[in-house]
Parts: C-alpha cells; structure tokens; sequence
C-alpha cells in the first residue's frame, strides 16, 4: 500500500513538474536589432538571447538611435577587457544629421564634437555574450 501511496505521489510530482513553463530570466527593456552590433567596425553577433542584469555593467554597449536603431561594443572575445558580455547601457541620440559610427572611439570623438549626446543608463545593464 505504501508503495502504491508513493508512486502516486511521485506520478503527481512528475506531472507537475512537466506542465510546468521553463524558468527564464528577465529580458532587458530594449529590442536587439538583427546584427547585434558593431566592434571597431565589423559585426559581431550574440552567442544566446540577452538577459536583464540592471547596474552590474562592466564594458560599454552603445545604442545609438536614429533611423536605424544598432549598437556598439567597446570591447569583444579577445581584447583585453571582455568581461563575458556583462555590458553598460549607453544611448546615443544625434544632435546633427546622422552618420555612420561603428566603433567606440568614433562614438567617443562624436561626442566630443558635440555632434552625440551619450547618456549611460544602468538599469538598462544586461549579460550577453558576444562573438565576432
């Protein structure tokens, strides 16, 4: 009887657990585009799905908005610095006509001449890795 108790339980447990949806961690609050994003001018790709990891960012990723929104990396596999993909939020929104940035240190000397307004965002912070 015992035994009979147990693997009804066992077959409720098992049930259960089948029905059950996969855990699945928080997405960031931003849509990737298709390619991903640029690192000193080529395209790189993610590796899985991005997920939220608000004020934990230790690279910098870029958003840059305009009529095609991508992003950029400062850092990729290889380079001294890669933390994994745990990447610092940064939007970039155009004070000029748009043109193309596809590095950090074009980013950066945008910036510099005003031409970009860079504002970093650390709730917007998620884990990603990347590879070229």
């Amino acid at each position: 009887m015992l035994i009979k108790r147990l693997s009804l339980v066992m077959l409720a447990f098992v049930t259960f657990v089948a029905v059950l949806p996969p855990a699945q961690a928080a997405r960031p609050g931003f849509v990737f585009p298709d390619i991903c994003c640029y690192y000193n001018g080529a395209v790189v790709r993610t590796v899985v799905p991005p997920a939220a990891f608000p004020n934990e960012g230790r690279d910098n990723f870029y958003v840059v908005m305009g009529q095609a929104i991508f992003g950029v990396v400062g850092v990729a596999p290889g380079a001294p610095g890669y933390h994994g993909g745990h990447w610092k939020f940064h939007s970039v929104t155009w004070n000029v006509a748009a043109y193309p940035l596809t590095s950090e240190s074009a980013i950066l000397s945008a910036a510099a001449a005003g031409d970009v307004t860079v504002t970093r965002n650390a709730a917007n912070d998620f884990l990603c890795p990347i590879q070229p």
